[in-house]
């Protein structure tokens, strides 16, 4: 039996690029095909009804016509459009690189539901929380267990002994934590807190409920930022694009704070 030339799915809008004077390329996430790029054609025209339902971090059900190369977005109707993390710049570069990351490390046609769960969760809580930086922790580890790269945070890497509750060392090549006496072996690592150390634990085998409850110092904040920042760099082998504007407008934020 032939495969349908049309189907449909529940889709994130991720990436878009521009094609000819009117079509744009758009990237999207899905629970059931993985990520998948079509052409919604018009949708650049000031007339274009699909418009609307195809923005970046746009959660809608589109309906799709099999091509040769790339298939067409024939129709979209959204389910939630996130307008809180729109309607505000800090949240939307936040969703921007949640979608950058979902970009980077996933493969077209390779589905992953709950990766896609995680997604939709962390772009609807964004808004909600006290601490978006540690939602965004959440989001980064669990993402990285869930495409393969989970750190190892229980017992060293490379001795394999139980982790004691002092300094260790995160070594992004080794893929967790290093105790002081291997440390000394790997000498592309960095120390991590025992504080740091906790927060990343209960983040692994916790649900999302557990960042609203967490209330932690900015110091411990930029420490988790920095271990996994370097693990995520060390495993893409480039900067992430929105990172770098994320930071950029996190030092806007506090000097406007302070002025």
């Amino acid at each position: 039996m032939s495969e349908s030339r049309n189907y449909e799915t529940e889709a994130i809008v991720i990436k878009k690029t521009k094609l000819g004077e009117a079509d744009r390329i758009l990237t999207f996430y899905t629970p059931n095909f993985g990520k998948l790029e079509a052409v919604a054609k018009g949708v650049r025209r000031p007339k274009s009804k699909m418009a609307g339902h195809l923005e970046l971090l746009t959660y809608s059900h589109i309906r799709l016509a099999r091509g040769r190369n790339l298939d067409t977005i024939i129709g979209s109707q959204t389910i939630d459009s996130f307008m809180p993390l729109k309607n505000d710049l800090w949240l939307t570069s936040q969703g921007l690189y949640t979608a950058e990351l979902v970009n980077q490390f996933t493969s077209a046609h390779l589905a992953n539901p709950n990766l896609f769960k995680l997604f939709t969760e962390t772009l609807g809580q964004l808004p909600l929380t006290n601490s978006t930086e540690l939602t965004l922790r959440y989001f980064e580890l669990h993402l990285l267990d869930m495409v393969g790269y989970r750190p190892q945070l229980q017992e060293c890497v490379a001795c394999h002994a139980e982790l004691k509750p002092v300094v260790n060392s995160f070594s992004p090549g080794a893929g967790g934590i290093l105790c002081p006496e291997c440390e000394l072996r790997q000498p592309a690592s960095f120390a991590i807190s025992v504080d740091a150390l906790k927060v990343l634990r209960l983040f692994q085998r916790s649900e999302f409920a557990v960042v609203g409850r967490l209330k932690i110092g900015p110091g411990l904040s930029q420490e988790l930022k920095y271990d996994l920042a370097s693990f995520i760099r060390y495993i893409l082998e480039r900067e992430v694009k929105s990172a770098a504007w994320l930071d950029a407008l996190r030092d806007e934020i506090g000097q406007a704070s302070q002025g």
